[in-house]
């Protein structure tokens, strides 16, 4: 049996896709059931509040075929269920499931008023790095902001706090005036010259950042 905590780390699974998945819901449980390709194995998933595991029924025996889930066994056989199982885990979690990296209330809400105005949803590029994301301009694919995790110290400050941040795009010619305010910052890991910082902790007012984030929009459309 796997346990499947680790690979669920930062992302909410999304019941309300699990059925159109394939889950099935029994009692308190929602069951996926698939019969690998050499229809000799199943795979088996549960999904609920308490726990979130997946194992392999040899069905030659009707009992669980142990080995898959053993790191150290080896062999070709034991190798392509092995593929075949985790192929089947990896595609339930990309299709039903969302990433929750980032968690303060200010976030949320921008991610919320994004989603309602232009109807992007964060993209998680980066593997390795799941605490950044863009939303992208769906015209021209140019970004128009990009949210991510990082201590604070790295935007010139004493704290080396994890704080969540926005980069915006802002008009060249005026980004000296509104680098003075509380906490807006020249653009991190962006162009300083046209992009902002500021540190989700509401030091800047919400309805402030959706201004912005309009603001950031409509540069992202210019040709």
């Amino acid at each position: 049996m796997k346990v499947l905590n680790k690979l669920l780390t930062n992302k909410t699974i999304d019941y309300q896709k699990l059925q159109g998945y394939g889950f099935n819901l029994i009692k308190d449980s929602y069951v996926y059931e698939k019969i690998l390709s050499n229809n000799h194995f199943k795979v088996i998933i549960e999904i609920n509040k308490d726990k979130q595991i997946s194992k392999v029924i040899d069905l030659d025996v009707d009992d669980e075929y142990v080995l898959v889930d053993v790191p150290g066994a080896s062999g070709n056989y034991v190798g392509k269920i092995r593929e075949e199982y985790n192929a089947i885990i990896n595609d339930f979690i990309n299709k039903c499931t969302k990433y929750n990296i980032f968690k303060e209330n200010q976030t949320k809400e921008i991610i919320e008023y994004i989603k309602n105005k232009y109807h992007d949803d964060l993209e998680y590029l980066w593997e390795k790095t799941p605490d950044a994301a863009i939303w992208r301009n769906k015209d021209n694919s140019k970004w128009y902001g990009l949210l991510m995790k990082i201590p604070e110290n790295r935007l010139d400050t004493e704290s080396d706090n994890l704080v969540e941040i926005i980069d915006l795009r802002y008009p060249k010619d005026n980004i000296t005036d509104i680098l003075k305010k509380k906490g807006i910052y020249p653009g991190y890991h962006m162009n300083k010259k046209s992009w902002i910082t500021i540190i989700l902790d509401n030091s800047v007012d919400t309805k402030e950042i959706y201004k912005l984030i309009d603001q950031s929009y409509e540069i992202s459309s210019l040709k």
